[in-house]
């Protein structure tokens, strides 16, 4: 089945199961909004500051330059495109979340769970809709 024109442009499909009973009622917490934020801003920051605007942003060009991988990394993402039937412009939107997933990291290249994260994200739309 040919990938969803309007799916296609959404970056990020994920699943948000609800919580049982004895999950809401638990008294752990995880990471709280302001430490998210902070993560969230220090990313941003490196990002503007390493080609003057977002990821989000990121034409071809920057995309090659900032979106380097090694060989496995690239060999599962090759995977991902056959078995998802991804178009070009789902292959930019995974580069585009890889990074900003490697930025708030903080780590300086894209690795293979950063990549395997950001397609797990577009699949699930695929499998619902697809």
């Amino acid at each position: 089945m040919p990938p969803s024109p309007l799916l296609d442009r959404i970056d990020i499909h994920i699943e948000v199961p609800r919580l049982s009973s004895e999950e809401l009622m638990s008294k752990r917490t995880g990471e709280s909004s302001c430490q998210v934020r902070r993560r969230v801003v220090k990313a941003r920051e490196k990002q503007v500051a390493r080609m003057g605007s977002c990821n989000g942003q990121m034409k071809a060009k920057e995309l090659r330059e900032h979106c380097g991988m090694d060989l496995g990394t690239k060999d599962l993402l090759k995977a991902a495109i056959a078995q998802f039937n991804l178009t070009g412009r789902s292959y930019d939107r995974i580069l585009k979340v890889s990074r900003t997933i490697a930025d708030l990291e903080e780590a300086a290249k894209i690795e293979m769970h950063h990549v395997a994260e950001s397609i797990n994200y577009r699949a699930f739309g695929r499998k619902l809709f697809g």
